[in-house]
């Protein structure tokens, strides 16, 4: 009886029925197995993508999953599209319980070959996409009375160094640092707002599939060296899997997370913890250096 119990009570905790969720860049990649996910566990859902053909692609999924949603063309990076976006969330749905700030994006360039427009629009994507929906939404949570859970993504590289990716990174460690402030100060309104930091995850974007609807059938295939690179660099010895993400947001978005507030919880298949480790080509054991052979 005392399993059953406990099998019963995991069920439960983990549902997200009657909740609405909102999760921005919800068309492809990480944010639309978030958005799946999500209606997986019982929430309703809010796609802010910039994609129209993957803004109809994620409703047409949730739909089928038989979860309301509601797909809203938006350019994260312009917080009057943002707010715009919240305001339509709220009078479709009344409410808003779990914000999920997914937007985001770049390309690799050395810092010094960066225009300021370059740097700009990288910060305005990955920066201030999240202060503008958080700006927007918190309003509404705490209106509800209810708390809420808002789930950040960032990214390993929020956490060290990222040579040709300098202002991603800075972006990624701000809302890491974002994420805890905000878990303080929200925390007396019961919201708790925690940080998932993926490292390489297999989405349309790592797969050449950058515009457009998503389509596997043309993604671009890692090579046999790549695929060795990638297996001595992370522990788990292979990429991670965007609906891996989602389960760790259902985790952070339900009740199995009620005392877990402004954590970042990587999501990297042990990147993080390897810190610059890798398997050496001939031996297989980790080392700090490769030693040639």
């Amino acid at each position: 009886m005392a399993s059953d119990s406990v099998g019963s009570s995991f069920a439960s905790n983990s549902r997200l029925d009657g909740q609405v969720a909102i999760v921005t860049g919800g068309g492809g990649g990480i944010g639309r197995a978030i958005a799946i996910s999500l209606a997986q566990a019982g929430a309703d859902i809010v796609i802010a993508e910039l994609i129209p053909e993957r803004c109809a692609e994620a409703e047409a999924r949730i739909t089928e999953l038989g979860r309301a949603c509601l797909a809203v063309e938006t350019d994260m990076s312009k917080p009057d599209q943002v707010r715009d976006m919240v305001e339509k969330a709220k009078a479709r749905f009344g409410r808003i319980d779990i914000l999920v700030n997914n937007a985001g994006g770049t390309s690799r360039k050395d810092f010094l070959t960066q225009s300021e427009n370059s740097w700009r629009r990288l910060i305005d994507l990955n920066l201030v996409s999240m202060l503008a929906a958080t700006s927007a939404a918190v309003p509404v949570m705490i209106e509800g009375g209810r708390g809420g859970s808002i789930i950040n993504v960032s990214s390993i590289e929020g956490s060290r160094a990222a040579p040709g990716f300098a202002v991603y990174s800075a972006c990624k460690a701000g809302m890491n640092n974002f994420t805890r402030t905000m878990a303080l100060e929200l925390a007396d309104h019961d919201i708790r707002v925690n940080v998932i930091a993926p490292d390489f995850t297999v989405t349309p974007g790592t797969r050449g599939n950058i515009s457009g609807p998503v389509d596997e059938g043309k993604w671009l295939q890692p090579t046999p060296q790549h695929e060795e690179a990638t297996a001595r660099r992370i522990p788990l010895r292979r990429p991670g899997i965007d609906a891996e993400c989602g389960q760790a947001a259902v985790y952070l978005a339900s009740s199995m997370s009620s005392y877990v507030t402004g954590i970042t919880l990587p999501v990297d298949g042990g990147s993080w913890a390897s810190s610059g480790w890798v398997r050496d080509r001939t031996s297989g054991k980790w080392v700090l250096v490769e030693v040639p052979a």
